[in-house]
């Protein structure tokens, strides 16, 4: 599964590369276009739920192919944005480092919790 949001990082998208806690592995990676395809450069870790999880911040607009290593076994997703054929006979995955439209995007200041509520999130002042 991946996932999009807005990056601390003005000029990128964050994206939150995950896969399913009942995948048994002891080393998961995400391996593409983004680390030069360098197998150790982008570990993936388990939370405490089991969900292997991994953070990688793109330039917005760019377009990215990728593969998770499990294990020494390379793996394609293919619920990613796309997929494209590549040398080795099999296929790499794609993401577009662009926000669905109907994501949200806020900025943040000092907030209050009250109750366990979240107060003081305002809309980004760029979206008219």
């Amino acid at each position: 599964m991946i996932y999009k949001m807005q990056s601390p990082q003005p000029g990128y998208i964050r994206i939150c590369f995950e896969l399913p806690p009942f995948l048994w592995a002891d080393q998961v990676a995400v391996v593409g276009d983004f680390n030069n395809w360098r197998p150790g450069a982008t570990p993936m870790h388990q939370d405490r739920e089991g969900i292997w999880r991994a953070l990688v911040d793109l330039p917005m607009g760019s377009r990215c192919e990728f593969r998770y290593l499990v294990d020494g076994t390379w793996m394609t997703d293919y619920h990613a944005d796309g997929y494209v054929a590549n040398t080795y006979g099999s296929d790499n995955s794609v993401v577009l480092a662009i926000l669905p439209e109907d994501t949200l995007v806020v900025s943040r200041r000092p907030s209050m919790v009250y109750n366990g509520a979240l107060h003081d999130l305002h809309p980004h002042p760029h979206l008219g």
